[in-house]
């Protein structure tokens, strides 16, 4: 037998196997299907663990998916989150979770046959471990653009910023991302958050580092918060809250620096007497200059009005940042001409934003070293 011969058979072989292995699962999969539908409570429970652990171990779940959703798994599998057994509850809500990962259509199908209000139920729930995963499941089902205003509207998101406080750290990271998700839905997207999911934020912004996408959720939550006058208060008041979000204006990702100045704008335009002074403190205007330089062009617009806002003088004789870029554009196009007029001007800037940085750390470390008490000799 030649070589050829040889692989021709093998093929066979392998499609014969394949074939037999389809068979195999599909009867495995209608045998789930009718637990689901016609069986005991024990029965079905055993089907949506073997739902679960299918999914899980097999090396083409995305077709899995698929084929236990064109069973009729999912609607009996929802069904269940209702159940007055919490065992049939978990293992439910564990079989539509890894059903609707990485599959939209099975996340549609999940919450347009009524998933929410059994997983609003679960959240409401002590038992904080189905909290979290009512949780997990929300964030994977929110992940849908279909599924947004049907989450938003179920009286999920009050259950998710509880969660942010007072949930594990995978919990809090997952509110936080199922937040965010349905933020860029609303329009309002404020009545979706309540103001006293300030303080939790700040303190995740503050552990986390400010370039992270993490952060960049975060502080779109805290400068959507920063547009009601309860949210901007609740930002003053939070340990550190300020603070924070100047840090991440210097250290942040080109998206959580926009948020940061946002949200550090909102409060200054809302109230320039009650809030100028609490920002200056906390050592604004270095990363606001490098900002007007660096940042996204939106970012740049910000840190220029807020800049003039930060300003002592009054408005009338205040020069405004963009007639400092024009003076600062004008020299340098007197010197390099107009070819290289903008680099050089680029360059002129971030040198004054370098001495203007140092300036402020030797006023810091002035103000340190006048604070500190003096040790009398003994």
């Amino acid at each position: 037998m030649g070589e050829g011969e040889n692989i021709e058979v093998e093929t066979e072989a392998e499609s014969e196997a394949s074939s037999s292995w389809n068979l195999g699962k599909h009867a495995q999969i209608i045998e789930l299907s009718e637990k689901l539908l016609d069986g005991n409570l024990s029965a079905k429970i055993e089907a949506a663990r073997e739902i679960r652990k299918m999914v899980r171990k097999s090396s083409s779940s995305s077709k899995i998916r698929a084929k236990l959703a064109a069973a009729g798994v999912i609607e009996p599998l929802v069904v269940m989150l209702s159940s007055s057994n919490i065992e049939a509850r978990q293992s439910s809500l564990l079989a539509l979770l890894n059903l609707a990962v990485r599959n939209e259509r099975n996340k549609v199908k999940i919450v347009t046959d009524g998933a929410m209000p059994p997983l609003v139920e679960l959240l409401k729930m002590k038992n904080s471990g189905i909290r979290e995963l009512a949780t997990a499941a929300v964030l994977t089902l929110s992940a849908a653009a279909s599924n947004k205003p049907i989450i938003a509207a179920s009286g999920a998101a009050p259950f998710l910023v509880q969660i942010l406080k007072s949930g594990s750290v995978q919990g809090k990271v997952d509110a936080v991302t199922a937040l965010h998700n349905l933020s860029t839905f609303n329009e309002n997207s404020i009545e979706l958050l309540d103001p006293s999911a300030v303080f939790p934020l700040i303190n995740l912004l503050k552990e986390c580092k400010k370039y992270s996408k993490f952060a960049e959720k975060a502080t779109a939550l805290l400068e959507i918060l920063s547009n009601s006058e309860e949210g901007r208060t609740a930002i003053s008041i939070a340990d550190g809250g300020i603070l924070t979000l100047v840090e991440t204006v210097e250290d942040g990702s080109l998206v959580s620096t926009e948020h940061a100045v946002g949200a550090l704008l909102s409060l200054c335009q809302s109230c320039r007497d009650k809030y100028r002074e609490l920002i200056l403190k906390e050592g604004a205007i270095p990363g606001l200059l490098r900002l007007t330089v660096e940042g996204t062009a939106e970012a740049q617009d910000r840190a220029r009005v807020l800049l003039d806002l930060l300003r002592d003088s009054p408005p009338e004789k205040r020069l405004t940042s963009s007639v400092l870029e024009k003076i600062v554009y004008d020299i340098a196009e007197r010197v390099d001409g107009a070819d290289k007029a903008a680099e050089t001007a680029k360059q002129l800037l971030q040198d004054m934003v370098q001495r203007s940085m140092e300036h402020s750390m030797k006023c810091i470390q002035h103000r340190a070293a006048s604070c500190t008490p003096s040790i009398p000799s003994t």
